[in-house]
């Protein structure tokens, strides 16, 4: 009968540890495997014990049991810490288990000394051996340390109850069951049967209870769920290499991502392997480079349309085996989507500036041909055959081209294109003069020529007016300056402010040779045009005086296009 019992007892706690072993999860409590593991043994002890035939089996038998007596409240005890979230130094830790360990050390001396058991008396029956016996020192240790490790997971499972948030009370509850019922067990045979340990029948129900407690513990793990749900649905890829670029494994969305995973096998260098130095090991190398910060774009090309290529997003961390870096871990994650959304509103923004480009290109060449009518209007009044806009303008060009193939001057293209738009403009202070002197056929008097003046300071102000509102502020005081400092000379003799040398600026001393260029060589109702060959000799004759003398080598220069420019007009 009694045998019987412990035979059920034992089988039961087989029963229990084979279905813990076919739910086990790697991110179980190590401490819950351990007493699976150790209550099996434990029962197989008491079956032992009832079952044998003389005292040396007996002996082995009570050695067995006390493996469970010994060490299972110490692995109960730190589960319930692990589980409440109380974290326990290692070197306590370290030292409970060897004061557990010094007590089954005791243990194995029975029947050599009387260190944990005095005696032992052995008697038989017909229900099989009867056993008296007298306790030792170490017994009654190991009742103290039974009862210390009982109130510290009680005292633990208490706090937690009343203080901790972020742990289930389910689990709290059940937690208390073992603890008591693995209590009960130690002294049932004292208090309630002298003939039968109940001890295994405690053990089978504290089985049945941490079952219980990782059923419920898998839901309340968000981390491992969290992990274990993305790897299920597919969602991301995860790669894993250690240090030495060995391939460790991947998931069968990183094998569809990058199908050259299922032809490498475990262990393998993907350095050695080429299919794979393109993308794994360039990203590793990035990683490895970047300050740990890496984050790449692979894109999945479908070789049958374009628009079915995929984009995912690369990203990698470190594997740690407790606190220590192992390896890498290789992230996929899908971007496709929002990859395809950017490229839209890319080609969106794209279209959009070019647009906008057109529309202020419009604008502009309306701004520009508002200032060319403005000046062919001030012309018109002049005594011009007219027609000397648009040439000053040429000839500026002319000479901008020659003096932009050493530039010597550093100028910039833009400098070049904005001293040709704002030649138009150098005469508009024209408009305020009056008819009777601008349309004067004959020289002028003293008088009127300070009339005349005027124009340049009043045509400045015509075009900062005219140009106050534009972005373009380089320009706008180029076009400033061609308008009022054309009729400076070099050696401070000319007007509006008698300026002299590098103090007048580039562009109007540029704009100066080409505006008396014109006039030399050009028709007007009170003159002939001038000969080439004279109208060079006062040019020629003016540079150091009335033209900057740094400018002459390439007015030489431009002269032969000046000429065909002006002979192709006539």
């Amino acid at each position: 009968m009694i045998t019987s019992f412990y035979m059920i007892t034992f089988l039961a706690s087989l029963v229990l540890s084979l279905i813990y072993l076919y739910k086990w999860h790697k991110h179980y409590e190590v401490n819950i495997t351990l007493i699976f593991t150790i209550i099996p043994i434990a029962n197989m002890g008491y079956l032992l014990q009832s079952s044998a035939k003389d005292e040396g089996s007996y002996i082995i038998a009570t050695k067995v049991v006390y493996l469970g007596g010994c060490f299972l409240i110490f692995f109960i005890t730190m589960c319930v810490f692990r589980l409440c979230g109380i974290i326990v130094k290692r070197w306590v830790r370290t030292s409970l288990f060897l004061i557990c360990l010094a007590i089954y050390g005791s243990v194995l001396t029975i029947g050599y000394n009387s260190l944990f058991y005095k005696n032992m008396f052995f008697q038989r029956n017909e229900s099989g051996i009867v056993v008296a016996k007298t306790y030792g020192p170490m017994h009654t240790v190991f009742y103290v340390i039974i009862a210390l490790f009982f109130l510290c997971g009680l005292g633990t499972l208490i706090y937690s109850l009343a203080l901790q948030r972020q742990i289930s009370k389910t689990i709290l509850h059940l937690l208390i069951l073992p603890e008591v019922i693995t209590l009960i067990g130690y002294v049932g045979y004292h208090m309630f049967s002298k003939h039968i340990e109940i001890t295994p029948l405690a053990y089978n129900l504290a089985q049945v209870v941490y079952l219980l407690i990782i059923k419920r513990m898998s839901l309340y793990n968000v981390n491992n769920t969290v992990i274990d749900s993305m790897v299920q649905t597919g969602e991301t890829g995860f790669v894993s290499i250690d240090f030495k670029h060995r391939y460790l494994g991947s998931n069968e969305t990183a094998k569809n991502i990058l199908p050259e995973l299922r032809s490498l096998r475990v262990d393998q260098y993907i350095d050695e392997y080429e299919g794979l130095t393109g993308n794994i090991l360039h990203w590793l190398t990035h990683f490895e480079s970047d300050n740990d910060q890496s984050k790449n774009l692979y894109v999945k090309r479908c070789p049958e349309n374009e628009d079915n290529d995929e984009v995912f997003i690369v990203s990698i961390s470190y594997i740690f085996v407790g606190n220590k870096k192992r390896g890498y871990q290789i992230f996929l994650n899908d971007d496709t989507k929002n990859q395809k959304y950017i490229a839209l509103m890319d080609k969106y923004n794209d279209e959009l500036e070019e647009e906008v480009a057109e529309k202020t290109d419009q604008i502009l060449e309306m701004h520009n041909n508002l200032i060319l009518s403005m000046a062919v209007v001030v012309e018109s009044r002049d005594n011009s055959t007219g027609g000397h806009v648009k040439r000053t303008s040429d000839g500026v060009k002319i000479l901008m081209q020659e003096i932009m193939k050493d530039n010597k001057f550093n100028l910039s293209e833009e400098f070049c294109k904005d001293i040709i738009k704002a030649a138009p403009m150098h005469d508009l202070g024209k408009i305020a003069v009056d008819d009777a002197i601008l349309r004067k056929p004959g020289r002028f008097t003293d008088e009127e020529f300070e009339i005349m003046k005027k124009h340049a300071a009043e045509g400045a102000r015509i075009v900062h007016e005219i140009l106050e509102e534009t972005d373009d502020e380089s320009f706008k005081v180029i076009a400033e300056n061609v308008a009022h400092y054309h009729h400076e000379r070099i050696d401070g003799s000319g007007y509006p402010e008698g300026l002299k040398g590098d103090e007048i600026p580039l562009e109007a001393r540029i704009m100066a040779i080409a505006d008396v260029y014109d006039a030399l060589v050009s028709k007007r109702v009170y003159k002939e045009s001038m000969p080439f060959d004279k109208a060079n000799a006062i040019i020629m004759e003016g540079m150091g005086t009335q033209f900057d003398k740094k400018l002459e080598e390439y007015y030489i220069k431009a002269r032969p296009k000046l000429e065909e420019y002006y002979s192709s007009i006539e």
